[in-house]
Formats: C-alpha cells, sequence, structure tokens
C-alpha cells in the first residue's frame, strides 16, 4: 500500500511540476509576444480547462505527502514527505491567491471589445506569480523524490 501511495505522489508531483515548467517556457512567452487583445482571447482558450483537473492533482498530491508523513517509518522521511505537502499547498496558494485572480480578469473581457481604457496589463504579474508556484511545485517533486528514495 505504501509503495501504490509512494507512486501516485511521485506522479501527482511531477505532473504539476511538469505542466507548470511546460507552461512558464512557452506558454507564458508566446502570451506575453502577443498584442494585448490577442493575449485576452489566447489567455481564454488556454485557461479554460485547467480546472478542475489541476487542483485535484495538486491537492491530492498534497494530501497523499501528509498522508505519507504520517506513515514512514523514519523521521527523516517523515519530515521530506511532510516539507513536500507544504511545497505542493505554497504552490496552491499562489495559484487560488494570485494567479486565479488576476485569471478572472481577463476570463470577464470581451476579447472583440476593444480593451477598456483603464486596463492594467496583468501578465507581468502572472509570469511573477505562475514563476513561483513553478519553482514550488518543482522543489516538491525533489523532495518527494528524495523520501520515496529514503523511505
Amino acid at each position: 500500500m505504501n509503495e501504490t501511495l509512494r507512486i501516485a505522489v511521485l506522479l501527482g508531483s511531477g505532473v504539476t511540476a511538469g505542466v507548470l515548467f511546460a507552461v512558464a517556457v512557452s506558454v507564458v512567452p508566446a502570451l506575453r509576444d502577443l498584442a494585448p487583445d490577442r493575449y485576452v482571447e489566447a489567455h481564454q482558450l488556454l485557461g479554460r480547462n485547467w480546472d478542475p483537473m489541476m487542483p485535484i492533482i495538486v491537492l491530492g498530491s498534497t494530501a497523499l505527502d501528509a498522508l505519507l508523513a504520517f506513515l514512514a517509518p523514519q523521521t527523516a522521511t517523515r519530515l521530506l514527505f511532510g516539507l513536500g505537502a507544504v511545497l505542493l499547498l505554497a504552490s496552491s496558494m499562489v495559484s487560488h491567491l494570485l494567479n486565479v485572480p488576476l485569471n478572472r480578469t481577463v476570463k470577464k473581457l470581451d476579447p472583440r471589445a476593444p480593451l477598456p481604457a483603464d486596463w492594467s496589463d496583468p501578465r507581468p504579474a502572472w509570469r511573477r506569480y505562475h514563476l513561483w508556484r513553478t519553482t514550488l511545485a518543482a522543489l516538491a517533486f525533489l523532495v518527494n523524490a528524495a523520501a520515496a528514495v529514503t523511505y
């Protein structure tokens, strides 16, 4: 059972880190280079299928990490799985508290209408927040891998 949990947490945290990394190296630069009106349309198209898949994967992996932190036989391994849970939760919090509100403002815009005169381009802030959550997720995967090997 514990082996299955370890594989699942590695899979979940690996998928999380991989998806966020792919977005960071491909999607973010592409969106940055678009004209604002084209950015709005592209952002709306790209973002429509992430929910609920990514939150389920991230929060499910966080829960598995917490469970493994409780079940692991050695203190060092328990601490590593616990740290993995904290890092994944932190990545999720960056998403929910920082990226998602920006996504919602972009989703409210009509891509066929001119942008409002007071429109503030969210791309620089969104990119910063995305890099934070990507770094946290990559660290979580690394810590989970170390925990799985020391189990």
